[in-house]
């Protein structure tokens, strides 16, 4: 998490697009222009309050206790949190398009269907 505290810090809000992801534990490097989730882009303090959030189903008796922080000032980060979100893109139909690529990439990884056949699947 510190790394991309890092990132957010140079990059000041700008556009960040990562060029290489790599998965150590597969040994497995995939290379090309992603964007990072919009999640990602929010501060460091910004997503453990809305992982706390998560975590307490919306309990904002929780979250008070928690960041001991008055009930007021749990609905203002909530309130503020929304406004930065509001500019997120919630298409559902590029999600899709992305799990049906993960599930390719799966079915290639586990010897299902060599990469003929997903660029197929990909392409019908």
């Amino acid at each position: 998490m510190h790394n991309w505290k890092k990132i957010l810090d140079i990059s000041k809000g700008k556009n960040i697009i990562v060029k290489k992801v790599y998965i150590p534990e597969d040994n497995i490097t995939i290379e090309g222009d992603f964007q990072l989730s919009n999640i990602a882009t929010l501060s460091e303090v910004d997503q453990k309050f809305i992982a706390a959030f998560i975590k307490t189903h919306g309990s904002i008796k929780q979250m008070e206790a928690i960041f001991n922080i008055s009930y007021p000032t749990v609905k203002n980060k909530l309130n503020e949190l929304s406004h930065k979100i509001d500019n997120f893109d919630l298409n559902i139909e590029e999600e899709k398009e992305s799990e049906s690529i993960s599930n390719v990439l799966d079915k290639i990884a586990s010897g299902e269907i060599d990469v003929k056949q997903a660029l197929k699947e990909l392409n019908p």
